[in-house]
Order: C-alpha cells, then sequence, then structure tokens
C-alpha cells in the first residue's frame, strides 16, 4: 500500500495512550464525537450526472453489469441502527496530569471539567440487531468506554442499551435492548464472499441516519496491524464502499441483504474515506457474538505455536517446497499442536478444507472455533503434506470453559499483590469515597514494572473509580489487552495522587 495511505482505527473510545500513538502516526478517528456533525466533515468532490452514453457509447447490460442494490438495501437498512455512546468522566480537582496521556483528553473531546464540574462526552456509530429480541452487534472501540447508551432505529424508535459483553481480540462487542419482533439481518458465510463481488456497507456516517454506500470486494484476509490488543485477531474484508466515521460497527452486506461483515476500519491519509474500508468477517461475527450471549466472555481457542508468514525468502532460507502457507516456529510443550504430531518447520497450509496462505486466514479459522473442537490440519513437511487431528485449548492449556469470574481473578493474580478493600472508617479519615489496599507485594506485574509500594491505595483505574477489589477486577477486565493507569495515594500524603502504569 502507497506510503501516502495509513491505517486508521474506527474509533474514538480507546486508551488515551492508543489514541495518542495513533494522532502521532496519522490515525484517525472514525466514530463521531462531541456535537461534529456534518458541517465538521471535509468536502467531497460531487460527480456530474455525465454518462458513458454521453459519449455515444452504450451502457453495458450483460452478464457483470453493476447489480440492482435496492432490494439488499430495503433488507438491511431497517436493521442497522445508530448507537450514541456518553462518556461520564469523574470530576478532578487535583493538579496532577496522566503522564500516559500526552495530549489529554481534552486534545479529542474538549474540556471535561475542572474543579469538580464533570461534563459527559458523546460519541456515535452504528450497530446490528442480529436477533429479533433485541441482540445488536457493533464495534468494540464504540461502547467499551460508555457509561451510557442509547439506540436509535430505523423507524425513529429509541432506546436504553445494555452492555452484554466485549472481545477486544476482535473490536465487536454485543449490546441489547429491550423489545420483540425487531427487524434482523441473516448471516452470510464469508468464507463464499469473492474478490470482485458487489457488497454494501450500512451505517450513520457523519449522522447521516441510513446511509447506504455500493462497492466491491477488493481482498480478503487482510491483517492490516490495527487492533490494539495483545492477542488481536485480524482477517478482514477490505472494500471500496465508503465508509466514514460514524460507520464503526455498521453492516457490510451482500447482494442477498445477509451480513457479509462489520465494517471496522479505514485507511485513509485524511481522515475520511479515501478507497479503503475493512470489515470484520461475518464467520468470526457469529462465534463472538455466540460466546458474548451464552458465557459474556470469548472462549478463545489456541494451536499453541509461534508463527511466521511464508514468503520466498522464508522457503529459501529455510529450504520450503512452498512459497505460502504458515511456519511453525517454536512451540509450547505439551500443546495441542505438539501432542498432534506437528513439528517445528512445518508449513500449516490448510484448516479442515480451508486453504491457508497467511497468519491471518489461520487466525480466522481458529477464532470461529472453541476449546474441545477437533480441527484436520494439513502441513507441508518437507514437500509432503499430512493431515493431522488437533484438538485446540484454551490459554490454560485445558478445554474448560473460561468465565468472567475466572479472568478477572487471573487478571489480579498477575498483577502479583494481595488486596483488600477500605473500611468505611479508614476511608473518612482518609477523606475518599472508598479504595482498595495493596497489602502485600509478590512476583508480578506491580513489583516487576512499577515503583508501587505496599499500603499504596487504588481509587482510580484510568477514569473509573474503585472502592472494592470486585470493582478493581471488573475495570481490570475491561482495559484486557491494553494498558491501564492505577491511579491513588498512600495513607501518609492522602493529598497527593500517585499514577502506576501496567499492562493487561
Amino acid at each position: 500500500m502507497s506510503k501516502l495511505f495509513q491505517l486508521v482505527l474506527a474509533a474514538v473510545l480507546g486508551s488515551a495512550l492508543t489514541l495518542v500513538a495513533y494522532q502521532q502516526m496519522g490515525f484517525t478517528s472514525a466514530s463521531n464525537s462531541g456535537n461534529s456533525g456534518i458541517g465538521a466533515s471535509q468536502d467531497m468532490p460531487v460527480a456530474t450526472n455525465t454518462t458513458l452514453t454521453n459519449f455515444g457509447i452504450p451502457a453495458y447490460t450483460g452478464v457483470g453489469a453493476p447489480t440492482d442494490f435496492t432490494a439488499a438495501a430495503a433488507k438491511s437498512t431497517p436493521a442497522v441502527v445508530h448507537i450514541q455512546s456518553t462518556i461520564q468522566y469523574q470530576a478532578t480537582s487535583n493538579q496532577y496530569t496522566n503522564p500516559f496521556d500526552i495530549f489529554g483528553d481534552d486534545f479529542f473531546f474538549g474540556p471535561r471539567g475542572r474543579g469538580g464540574q464533570a461534563r459527559p462526552q458523546v460519541a456515535t456509530g452504528s450497530g446490528v440487531i442480529l436477533s429479533s429480541d433485541g441482540y445488536i452487534v457493533t464495534n468494540n472501540h464504540v461502547v467499551s468506554k460508555a457509561t451510557e447508551l442509547e439506540v436509535t432505529l430505523y423507524d425513529k424508535r429509541t432506546y436504553k442499551a445494555t452492555l452484554i459483553g466485549t472481545d477486544p481480540s476482535t473490536d465487536l462487542a454485543v449490546i441489547k435492548i429491550d423489545d420483540t419482533n425487531l427487524p434482523t439481518l441473516s448471516l452470510a458465510n464469508s468464507d463464499e464472499a469473492r474478490v470482485g463481488e458487489w457488497v454494501l456497507a450500512v451505517g450513520n456516517p457523519f449522522n447521516l441516519e441510513s446511509t447506504v454506500t455500493a462497492g466491491i470486494v477488493s481482498a480478503k484476509g487482510r491483517n492490516i496491524k490495527i487492533v490494539e490488543d495483545k492477542m488481536a485477531i485480524e482477517s478482514f474484508i477490505q472494500t471500496d464502499a465508503a465508509v466514514n466515521s460514524g460507520n464503526s460497527g455498521g453492516a457490510l452486506v451482500n447482494t442477498s441483504g445477509q451480513l457479509l461483515g462489520i465494517n471496522t476500519a479505514i485507511a485513509t491519509p485524511t481522515g475520511t474515506y479515501a478507497g479503503y474500508s475493512f470489515a470484520v468477517p461475518a464467520n468470526i461475527v457469529g462465534k463472538v457474538v455466540e460466546d458474548l450471549k451464552k458465557y459474556g466472555i470469548v472462549q478463545r481457542a489456541f494451536l499453541g505455536i509461534s508463527i511466521s508468514n511464508v514468503d520466498g525468502k522464508l522457503a529459501k532460507e529455510n529450504n520450503l517446497t512452498v512459497t505460502q502457507g504458515v511456519y511453525v516456529g517454536e512451540m509450547l510443550e505439551d500443546g495441542p499442536a505438539v501432542k498432534a504430531g506437528i513439528v517445528k518447520g512445518d508449513v500449516i497450509v490448510r484448516i479442515d478444507n480451508a486453504e491457508i496462505k497467511s497468519i491471518s486466514e489461520l487466525q480466522e479459522q481458529i477464532a470461529r472455533h472453541r476449546p474441545g473442537d477437533q480441527l484436520a490440519v494439513t502441513v507441508n513437511r518437507k514437500g509432503t503434506e499430512k493431515t493431522m487431528s488437533v484438538v485446540l485449548k484454551n490459554k490454560e492449556g485445558n478445554t474448560d470453559v473460561v468465565t468472567k469470574s475466572s479472568e478477572k481473578s487471573e487478571i489480579l493474580a498477575t498483577l502479583g499483590a494481595e488486596f483488600e478493600n477500605l473500611t468505611n472508617r479508614e476511608s473518612t479519615a482518609l477523606g475518599i469515597p472508598g479504595g482498595v489496599r495493596v497489602k502485600s507485594l509478590k512476583q508480578g506485574q506491580l513489583s516487576s514494572n512499577t515503583n508501587i509500594r505496599e499500603g499504596f491505595i487504588i481509587t482510580k483505574v484510568d477514569e473509573t473509580v474503585v472502592a472494592s477489589t470486585e470493582q478493581l477486577a471488573d475495570a481490570l477486565q475491561e482495559k484486557k489487552g491494553n494498558g491501564a493507569l492505577l491511579k491513588g495515594i498512600y495513607p501518609n500524603a492522602p493529598k497527593s495522587t500517585y499514577f502506576y502504569g501496567i499492562g493487561i
């Protein structure tokens, strides 16, 4: 891709650190924030009504001619909703600032209020109704930080929505509104999408509700390294359908009006549409949504290997007989791949019946499965193909169902500390509403990566107030895959606020 084009995450609700990094690299937001509207967008050139017939060339109507999109548009628009996310920042009156927040949230959202004045900030995006009882899929970055969610339907009905669950690894989330007999979109088999086929993007760009644009599938299996999560899964469908600020979480549909993907990111030198947009494939969407509805958390499966894309250079260096596929590097001892007979130096070329030419394609196939699922993995080993049966495991090396409570316990364990809640008497004496004390430290994140001392009282994780160990775990879980800032005080200096940054 030309150096002029830089990848842009369709988000305004990421962490301050992420936003800063994107801003410095030319990244911009693709969700609407604040009070910006049509007037704040860049003017786009307007095409005249000239057609080929003006030049004496008859319009082409044979095989491959442009499709009539009216049926697909009519079917999809009622199921695509407008989402308004409100972030209620906590007021603060101290003079300390977040050392990770180089520009500050004021840079992106405007002043949030000082000296006890908390001001809510608003961002907007899109979502797709997948079930008639109100389950809606959208992007994680549209809703993850929201304290209040409002959904507006195609017919202008409005609802308060509840966050069901998020998956930072795929940038997907599920919310729910209370109603029945709602219009829905069915999921397409995204494996069947072909490069060159017509698609529609349906969403709410620049708060222009129920906007439909058309384009083609430009590529599949794109990994653009845009999802800010340590276990990011990217295998985007690339299209040239126009996607802009506010389209995040909206629908990419085929000409049958089926959901082919969730529009998530754009690549642009200007911050607005420039011909490149990216959607999470429907086959990943379906599995993530099902997990979030059933478990509240995604059941992620692993092969237990480190991998590299095969190309001509790697093939030459390792005497491989193929120039496409996924090269197997280091392997987890007693991991699923080792137990199945896969060895270092194998090249994965197929999962079940799906050809594998890149890491993104491998990730997409694995992401559709849960721990305990059995896959047929075909590798090329020194020129000969071998197929092995692999039973996928979770990151703990078993097939147990992961729950929210077990994940929260794991997050607290990685910090390497024993925590205890402040009593009401202690909170009153310190002049704070509550907090979580670091009772003791052992080996872990806090002792290895910060200068935190025993006795420190955590009062906030970023802007989320915490008054109990449970609230601390909840706040850290929301930051999973990213960084978090622990804010608090020491009992001997209650007027001073201290900050410690950690990765989760």
